[in-house]
């Protein structure tokens, strides 16, 4: 019986994993597109970019954290 629990949960988990990689490619992509699609976008210089990836990576790690903090048992 404990073999299928185990098999379960491992299940849960990989797909929590692949929807919680999924969901954000797809907002990313999406948002990407449109910026793309804005005729500003050919003026972004390189310093721009980089600033900006740093700023999401930030923004994703405090995201993530704050998710787990919540999540988390009390107790």
């Amino acid at each position: 019986m404990r073999a299928c629990w185990f098999k379960n949960l491992s299940m849960f988990h990989r797909r929590s994993l692949v929807s919680a990689i999924l969901i954000p490619v797809i907002v990313g992509v999406a948002g990407m597109t449109h910026l793309m699609s804005q005729p500003g976008f050919a003026a972004i210089r390189a310093v721009d970019v980089v600033q900006m990836t740093g700023s999401g990576m930030c923004f994703g790690v405090a995201l993530f954290a704050l998710i787990t903090l919540l999540r988390t048992p009390r107790g």
